[in-house]
């Protein structure tokens, strides 16, 4: 099919394989710097919210595919398949290192009254929320995420001063035993009292967007920044009342927007991953599809976060589960993301989730050496 130079141009990988090994030159790639290979691309054109082409391509076939091509799509396509094998930069914060050769885990910790699976159990005592985190790094977390304000759907608005109050001297407890921190907030004055604090990365699920602050604040700190999805930078990010054409298309169109957005305001692309947002204004069929489709999003050449853990997909698979008893769900939906690629996942139950990983890593380790 000959496409129109405007077309939208994504690659996935897909067709993995346990091992290179074996295989003939060429016919193969890496994801990345983790331990998955692949033989094929699956390329997906878009004309509008028009599906034009969905087509598998073998690896060596790729530059063939491309040259049929007008050349600006060739050349996008090109840098999405350079993107995907690209080393992942490892974050670097004060005396710690969290490289992306095996999956990592993030530990959720919410200092909130009304967050939607965990709110409560951690207000009003500092040092007891601290003893979580500490928990939460004994069994494994390379990095515990602490927010102050819930998210959930319809959220009453909170002060920042609120916010700032809530996260800092948790914030503080964690950062002076040496355990690495991020600040989940979308308020550039909660993002700098955060860092002030000793937290070395700012998650915000607005992409930076909300505040118009903040994308100064984290350009001047220098620190590493996760841009998660979500429909609006408004009060409420779960706000979309027109939902998408094809969701991981528009996800990746708007986290690639962002990326860009944070370059040009002096953020390095070594600093920054990305989160498509699961749960975020998605329905059921959305979320499935962004899980499914989350390998499309290693073309976007920066680290990937994926935040399953207790989310409302699983209870909708399991009778209604509660948040509660969605154990079993978030472990499967870690699992999968680290097969699809992941290099960081967030979760609540951290123990169970580490263990999931290192099972993973010790099956790839098997089928890798099993020539």
């Amino acid at each position: 099919m000959t496409l129109p130079p405007h077309a939208r141009l994504y690659l996935k990988p897909t067709w993995f394989v346990p091992t290179p090994i074996g295989l003939p030159d060429g016919s193969v790639a890496r994801m990345a710097n983790g331990l998955i290979w692949f033989q094929a691309y699956e390329l997906t054109a878009f004309d509008g919210a028009r599906p034009i082409l969905r087509e598998t391509v073998p690896v060596g076939g790729l530059d063939a595919a491309l040259a049929q091509m007008p050349d600006r799509l060739a050349e996008r396509g090109r840098r999405l398949a350079a993107n995907i094998s690209a080393q992942r930069a490892p974050l670097m914060l004060a005396g710690r290192t969290i490289r992306f050769d095996a999956p990592q885990v993030m530990a959720i910790l919410n200092i909130t009254p009304d967050s939607f699976s965990d709110g409560g159990r951690h207000m009003d005592d500092p040092q007891a929320a601290a003893d979580v985190g500490f928990a939460m790094a004994a069994a494994g977390a390379a990095l515990i995420d602490v927010g102050g304000e819930s998210t959930r759907p319809k959220a009453a608005k909170l002060w920042e001063g609120d916010e700032i109050a809530r996260i800092v001297p948790v914030i503080e407890r964690l950062a002076a035993a040496g355990v690495a921190v991020s600040v989940d907030t979308r308020r550039a004055a909660v993002m700098e009292a955060a860092l002030a604090a000793g937290a070395g990365i700012v998650n915000d699920v607005s992409a930076l967007a909300h505040d118009p602050r903040s994308l100064d604040v984290v350009a001047k700190a220098g620190c590493p920044v996760i841009l998660m999805h979500a429909p609006s930078a408004g009060d409420d990010p779960h706000d979309n009342p027109h939902g998408y054409g094809d969701v991981v298309a528009d996800v990746f169109d708007h986290l690639e927007a962002r990326i860009a957005a944070c370059e040009a305001a002096g953020i390095a692309r070594d600093r920054i991953m990305v989160d498509p947002g699961l749960g975020f204004g998605k329905t059921l069929a959305d979320n499935l599809a962004l899980v499914n489709g989350l390998a499309t999003f290693q073309a976007l050449g920066v680290p990937l976060l994926f935040a399953g853990s207790r989310k409302r997909l699983i209870g909708a698979l399991s009778n209604e589960a509660p948040p509660s008893e969605r154990l079993g769900g978030s472990v499967a939906l870690a699992f999968r993301a680290a097969q699809l690629g992941a290099q960081m996942v967030r979760v609540h139950d951290v123990r169970e989730s580490v263990q999931a990983l290192h099972l993973w890593r010790g099956l790839a380790d098997a089928g890798l050496s099993a020539v």
